[in-house]
């Protein structure tokens, strides 16, 4: 037993983070979800057992498990128990329709599939066309005898047998399906190694303490969310975990359990700048105001520097495959280089290149690609696609970047966003922070539509401020008078919201697939 412990204490394994945090401080309370919460030694001990479950129940190491959840306590318990017991765990998107749920339990080979009661009915109706799955396991009622309700697990006698000298730290720990913007999504095969070196990355970048409090609301299926578990675990910190967004619920529990840290998209920091008597809340117990996944306009920046005095602003860029952080622009140069999203974090190189793999000159646009301890194993059974992504020995991103003289990293866009018309690069984000600029704009997207005469022409989709109103030409004049005029949008489209996934990113694809554009577009003023 010594000699097994001794082994394992050398791997980077995400299930001994919590068997280390437990160790260092039994007591601490790991995670808070409403009026439930567990100490470091009361998840060890329910992730042990669990794990002991599955392995008793035919998950061996590499098998995979799947889960659906909202943002709930059960989830960290499985997330670590499926880590410890040696399989992959395979978090879904809980918002997918149910034939996307059919392709993805099928895609990734999982045998057991643990859920949410509230996706009990879509998972029976589906249940004949998943012939790998052979248990399904329901947090709540399992509204049918072939379902097993995840409370008996732990009145069962489930020993837990080690993993250790059968797992390393370079084997797979987690699945994670992109959101197959083009076709469909592909699952980033990510290892031990990646998940805990990516926290670890994140705790020298933001320097944290030990017992730092942090929220999660972004949700936890997604590797952001998951990483900000591990960052947590890392450092023997407290997490409070909610369902879902609510500004007032938030600033609230900063208020009420002194938060120090918490990490949301742009548009929930846009929605907390909203509340009427932001200024009232006494929020200076928060340290760390992190922000990521999407482009954070300066406006929205420099409101939250306001409002959240004591604490700084962490910007952070990455994706999936990288586990996910790759760049972070630190408190002392928001303001500096505050359209950045920073420098290379540590264990994370960075090229910026042209289609022939040659680094582009300081200034000029290029993709970023990277390499390094946090990129993914593989795209799970894609290999044609993996190799296109490994191409030339680093990782493509099909982001599109600039790097300044001091080396910052400033994003132009995605690859496949970018509008070309008639022969010139645009590129949205550009075009959106002028938008932002506009004191009655609340959000704002843009996309390249078809045009007979010039190829593609500009798009905005505008969401305006309660109780604000704006005509098509006033968008499109005030536009004019920071951008070129072939960079200007030709068309705006007023929305009440703007279409999302759930990890707050704007779902371009829905936007250009619902328009039906005229052959051509209206002149511009």
């Amino acid at each position: 037993m010594t000699t097994s412990c001794l082994e394992m204490s050398r791997e980077l394994l995400v299930g001994e983070l919590i068997r280390r945090a437990a160790h260092r401080t039994p007591n601490q309370m790991a995670f808070r979800y409403n009026e439930k919460s567990l100490t470091y030694e009361q998840l060890e001990k329910k992730t042990l057992h669990l794990a002991g479950w599955l392995q008793a129940s035919g998950i061996g190491i590499g098998d995979k498990v799947g889960f659906i959840f909202k943002n709930e306590l059960a989830f960290v318990e499985v997330f670590f128990g499926i880590a410890l017991s040696g399989g992959v765990g395979v978090p879904l998107n809980f918002r997918l329709a149910a034939e996307e749920f059919v392709y993805i339990i099928n895609d990734s080979d999982m045998k057991i599939l643990i859920i949410e009661e509230e996706y009990a009915n879509v998972i029976e109706a589906i249940q004949s066309k998943l012939p790998r799955v052979e248990k399904v396991i329901v947090v709540g009622d399992p509204s049918t005898s072939t379902f097993i309700s995840y409370d008996t697990i732990y009145k069962t006698n489930a020993p837990y047998n080690s993993i250790s000298g059968k797992v390393t730290d370079d084997d797979d720990c987690m699945i994670v399906y992109t959101s197959g913007t083009t076709g469909r999504p592909k699952g980033a095969v990510l290892t031990n190694k990646n998940l805990v070196m990516n926290a670890q990355n994140l705790v020298w970048e933001f320097e944290l303490d030990f017992g730092f409090k942090q929220i999660i609301v972004t949700p936890l299926f997604h590797v952001a969310a998951i990483s900000c578990l591990l960052i947590g675990c890392s450092v023997n910190g407290t997490t409070v975990i909610q369902r879902e967004f609510d500004a007032v619920n938030v600033l609230n529990t900063i208020e009420t359990d002194k938060i120090n840290s918490i990490f949301l998209v742009p548009a929930m920091w846009n929605t907390i700048l909203q509340i009427p008597n932001l200024a009232e809340y006494n929020l200076s117990s928060m340290q760390k105001c992190m922000t990521g996944a999407a482009i954070c306009p300066a406006e929205i920046k420099k409101k939250i520097m306001h409002y959240f005095s004591n604490a700084g602003i962490y910007d952070i860029f990455g994706q999936t495959e990288m586990s996910p952080s790759t760049t972070c622009l630190h408190p002392k140069d928001s303001i500096r280089k505050t359209t950045s999203v920073g420098k290379p974090i540590i264990n994370v190189e960075v090229r910026v290149v042209d289609e022939n793999m040659n680094d582009v000159p300081i200034g000029e646009i290029g993709e970023i690609i990277y390499r390094g301890p946090t990129l993914m194993k593989e795209y799970y059974k894609k290999r044609e696609e993996t190799e296109e992504a490994f191409s030339g020995g680093w990782f493509h991103s099909g982001d599109l970047v600039r790097m300044d003289e001091e080396g910052f990293i400033y994003v132009v866009d995605r690859k496949k966003d970018m509008v070309i018309s008639g022969g010139e690069n645009i590129y949205p984000a550009e075009v959106e922070a002028v938008l932002y600029k506009h004191e009655d704009i609340l959000e704002a997207a843009v996309v390249g539509v078809p045009d007979i005469d010039w190829g593609e022409s500009v798009k905005a989709y505008v969401v305006l401020k309660k109780g604000k109103s704006l005509t098509k030409e006033e968008v499109i004049i005030h536009c004019n008078k920071y951008l070129a005029s072939y960079k200007k949008p030709r068309m705006v489209e007023f929305l009440d919201e703007l279409p999302r996934n759930t990890s707050g990113k704007v779902l371009k694809r829905v936007l250009r697939e619902d328009q039906n554009v005229q052959s051509k577009c209206p002149p511009s003023l």
